[in-house]
């Protein structure tokens, strides 16, 4: 969670200083908005969390492979989301999605904090693109899925600014 902490951190960043209209804005059709970015990397925390405590919660194991989840990082590997992490089209302020994203991370925490090591290892549940993916590889997903998307902020906000010019 280290590392997950540190790239939260740096999404956080990414994003001061910008006006709610600014993370509102949408620089390109078809694409999300800043804000809409950050209410899908809620949306997909609060997502792997039920995964993780549900999985916790039965009795059944299903040991895997470890997968290639570093590949998150590719952003020319583009991968639809799936509904239930598709972000809300309604303006919403930086401030209440930052507050979402802490309620998201608190969660996530409370649940590993629970955890047993072993259970990390012995239990997995689905993913899109990877199949059955460990608890344990679940944890290091949720950064590695915000550094891609601090990667597409970084975009948007290069375009925004390229807008106002």
């Amino acid at each position: 969670m280290e590392e997950n902490t540190k790239i939260r951190e740096e999404l956080l960043q990414a994003v001061n200083g910008l006006s709610d209209e600014q993370v509102n804005a949408h620089p390109e059709d078809g694409r999300w908005s800043i804000i809409q970015v950050l209410e899908h990397l809620f949306l997909m925390e609060r997502a792997v969390t039920k995964g993780i405590a549900d999985t916790l919660a039965s009795d059944e194991s299903n040991r895997v492979d470890d997968k290639p989840i570093q590949y998150t990082l590719n952003r020319d590997v583009k991968v639809d989301a799936p509904p239930f992490v598709i972000p809300s089209e309604k303006f919403q302020t930086l401030a209440e999605v930052k507050a979402k994203l802490a309620s998201s991370r608190k969660a996530l925490e409370k649940v590993l904090f629970q955890v047993k090591e072993n259970d990390l290892e012995e239990k997995s549940f689905p993913h899109p693109l990877f199949k059955d993916l460990s608890l344990k590889q679940w944890i290091p997903f949720v950064g590695l899925h915000e550094k891609r998307h601090l990667l597409q902020i970084e975009e948007l906000k290069a375009k925004l600014k390229k807008l106002s010019q």
